[in-house]
C-alpha cells in the first residue's frame, strides 16, 4: 500500500531520485519550501522507508567493467532451501548487481557485469555452477542500452508529476 504524497512530496521525491545529490537549499528552492520543512519532509519521507537510500550511480564503460549480461538461471531443485542458498550466495558477488525471482521457465534472471567475456566465464564456472545448485544458465550478453533509469514513474501515482523535473 502506498503512501498519500502531497504536492511538494511528489515534487521532493522526483528531484531526489534524479539527483541525491541536491543540496536541500536547492530542494527547497525548486518546491517553493524553506530549507527546514525541505529537510523535515525528506526526513519523515526518510522514516516511512519511501526513501531507501541515496547512492551515487558510476558509469561502467569508464571504470572498465563495461561487459554486461544478463543470465537465466534454473536451478536443479528449486526448493526453499536452495532458493536461500542461491540467494545468500548471489547477496556475496559483487559482479552480480541484480537478482531476481521469476516465473516460468528459469527460477532467476540476474544481471552482472565485469570486465571482459573471459571474467565472465570464470565467474560462471567457480561461482555460479562452483554452487552446485544450477542446472542451466542461458546468458545473453548486453549489446547496447537502449533506455536505463533508477527513476521510479511518480506520475503514475500523482497527479502532481506530470513529466521529469529537470535538474540543472
Amino acid at each position: 500500500m502506498s503512501l498519500e504524497l502531497d504536492s511538494i512530496d511528489a515534487k521532493i521525491l522526483d528531484l531526489i531520485q534524479r539527483d541525491a545529490g541536491m543540496s536541500v537549499a536547492d530542494i527547497a528552492d525548486a518546491v517553493g519550501l524553506s530549507s527546514s520543512p525541505c529537510w523535515r519532509r525528506i526526513k519523515r519521507m526518510e522514516e516511512q522507508g519511501l526513501i531507501e537510500r541515496r547512492v551515487t550511480l558510476l558509469n561502467h564503460q569508464k571504470l572498465g567493467l563495461g561487459f554486461e549480461v544478463i543470465a537465466n538461471v534454473k536451478l536443479t531443485l528449486p526448493s526453499r532451501e536452495n532458493l536461500d542458498l542461491f540467494e545468500r550466495a548471489v547477496a556475496d558477488w559483487p559482479e552480480v548487481i541484480e537478482c531476481m525471482t521469476v516465473t516460468g521457465a528459469v527460477d532467476y534472471f540476474i544481471r552482472i557485469i565485469t570486465t571482459d567475456i573471459h571474467a565472465y566465464d570464470n565467474f560462471l564456472r567457480d561461482k555460479l555452477l562452483g554452487l552446485g545448485l544450477v542446472s542451466d544458465i542461458q546468458s545473453r550478453i548486453v549489446v547496447n542500452v537502449a533506455k536505463r533509469t533508477t527513476a521510479a514513474p511518480l506520475g503514475l501515482i500523482s497527479p502532481f508529476i506530470t513529466e521529469p523535473t529537470t535538474v540543472e
